[in-house]
């Protein structure tokens, strides 16, 4: 937080290399982001500081296979298995009102009539909806829905909730 708001990271981590495919460099990357289809559109990657062209990426199976610039064979792939990649914030094109999920991570919860009920500390991805744990005097499982999640402004790192009893 810096002046009250969250600061944003320029870059946005969007997966893991979990293993290399083939011969000739390829690796395999655990895509964090909405799909792997969205992750294929992007033309660098940066593993740590380091940036790499993506020479070519496809889909296979639900994780993203790239060929990497300066990766050119299975040695160079295998010393980046383990790493987590990142994205330029700057290459990410969102919608109007879509953010990424870390952008909230921190960010102050209040309900209805503006009481602060704690901080979003972690989010946990299942299949009917994200939870949102937040902990501030008790902690609280939020569903990631609706009649839940009223407002979420993560310029300014505010997330507006109802709650109901037992939540």
């Amino acid at each position: 937080m810096e002046n009250g708001k969250p600061v944003r990271s320029a870059r946005i981590e969007a997966g893991k290399i979990v293993n290399t495919h083939g011969v000739a460099g390829e690796v395999k990357i655990e895509v964090w982001l909405d799909s792997p289809a969205y992750m294929k559109r992007f033309r660098r990657l940066y593993i740590g500081e380091r940036e790499l062209a993506v020479e070519s990426a496809r889909v296979q199976k639900g994780f993203l296979l790239c060929r990497l610039r300066g990766v050119d064979d299975l040695n160079a792939a295998m010393a980046l298995k383990g790493r987590t990649v990142s994205i330029a914030r700057e290459d990410a094109k969102l919608a109007p009102g879509e953010f990424f999920l870390q952008d909230i991570l921190g960010a102050r919860v209040l309900d209805e009539q503006g009481r602060e009920i704690g901080t979003l500390v972690e989010i946990l991805e299942r299949p009917a909806s994200n939870i949102y744990v937040v902990r501030g005097e008790e902690e609280h499982l939020i569903p990631a829905v609706p009649a839940f999640i009223l407002h979420t402004d993560p310029e300014n790192g505010i997330v507006t909730v109802r709650l109901i009893e037992g939540m």
